[in-house]
């Protein structure tokens, strides 16, 4: 599957973070800091299982602020330090979610494209997605800002 052949399938989001493209890329490699980001805005996560590497593993459960608990499951596919990793979500829904950063000087062009199974499941993840990928985003921009400080 590619976003050439089903680019309806594919919700993207891209930000243009103040931080070098290394720092960012560490705030992802590093679980102690993904941890305190990673998730809409109320979320928070328990970590299982976190091999950064192609083929690790990534298990953990994500907590919501109304005290719900969503477990999941994701396998890092391909790693470039500092550039790009590719993480498959293994559990429904299945997605596949490429971040690639570009260098810009002292800040990182950050791209987000979480490809899903078929448009009609991007359809139905679409809205809930593209809130959710905004407020993870805002999240990383803020613990990137507050390591500045």
């Amino acid at each position: 599957m590619s976003q050439a052949n089903h680019p309806n399938s594919v919700i993207s989001t891209e930000r243009v973070l103040s931080s070098l493209s290394r720092n960012v890329f560490a705030a992802f490699e590093q679980p102690d800091r993904l941890a305190q980001w990673w998730g809409p805005s109320g979320f928070t996560n328990t970590f299982e299982q976190f091999e950064f590497k192609p083929g690790g593993r990534w298990v953990f459960v994500m907590h919501g602020p109304n005290g719900a608990h969503y477990p999941n499951e994701s396998v890092f596919r391909e790693i470039q330090p500092d550039t790009r990793i590719v993480i498959e979500h293994v559990v429904k829904p299945w997605y596949r979610l490429t971040v690639t950063l570009t260098a810009r000087g002292d800040q990182t062009h950050l791209a987000w494209d979480q490809e899903f199974e078929s448009p009609e499941v991007a359809a139905k993840f679409r809205p809930l997605s593209a809130t959710a990928n905004e407020q993870n985003l805002d999240r990383l921009e803020s613990l990137l800002a507050s390591e500045k400080g």
